[in-house]
């Protein structure tokens, strides 16, 4: 469980840092842009993306290992 919950919350991390990237340097990159629903709050979206892969790390730290 620990491994799916670092996996999860490293796809995140990488699809918020990309969505960032995408609005400040115009890149067409990230599933975050793709979505219709975000239009207009792409930024928020992708900060909350950095904000649940941080919970998800903290939640697989605390977690056994074995």
């Amino acid at each position: 469980m620990k491994q799916v919950l670092e996996f999860l919350g490293a796809i995140a991390f990488l699809q918020g840092a990309v969505g960032l990237i995408h609005e400040f340097t115009d890149w067409d990159i990230g599933l975050i842009q793709r979505l219709d629903f975000l239009d207009g709050y792409e930024i928020y979206a992708s900060i909350a993306q950095l904000v649940l892969s941080i919970a998800l790390f903290a939640v697989a730290e605390s977690l056994k290992s074995g």
